[in-house]
């Protein structure tokens, strides 16, 4: 999509703190975060919203919470604890147009929703 703001970071073309990048997926810092750990996880194929998502991108979504994990671990708050939030649509806060996943950590997390 020529004016999603996650397809330009991954075509390079907006700079991002990348934590982690592969083939299917990249993973960056929130540049406002919501925690000390704010990452988002996102997937390089387009895919709008959780509802687009179909079979067919089962092994992206399961590579995705792999990522997920990765990066936890790589960057030393899996113990600690983590929340992973992915938001569906404009009413729950979805912003951006393009499915992603926001890695919360690096505090006791409280009960608000955050995204």
């Amino acid at each position: 999509m020529e004016d999603c703001i996650f397809c330009k970071i991954i075509n390079k073309e907006i700079p991002s703190e990348i934590v982690y990048e592969d083939e299917e997926v990249i993973a960056f810092k929130d540049i406002n975060p919501a925690a000390p750990i704010h990452i988002l996880v996102v997937p390089k194929k387009h895919i709008e919203t959780l509802l687009d998502v179909t079979k067919e991108d089962g092994k992206l979504i399961s590579h995705i919470y792999e990522v997920i994990n990765k990066i936890a671990i790589d960057n030393g708050f899996s113990k600690q604890g983590f929340r992973v939030i992915a938001n569906c649509g404009k009413d729950s806060g979805q912003e951006v147009m393009h499915i992603h996943f926001h890695i919360l950590g690096g505090k006791k997390l409280g009960d608000k929703i955050v995204g």
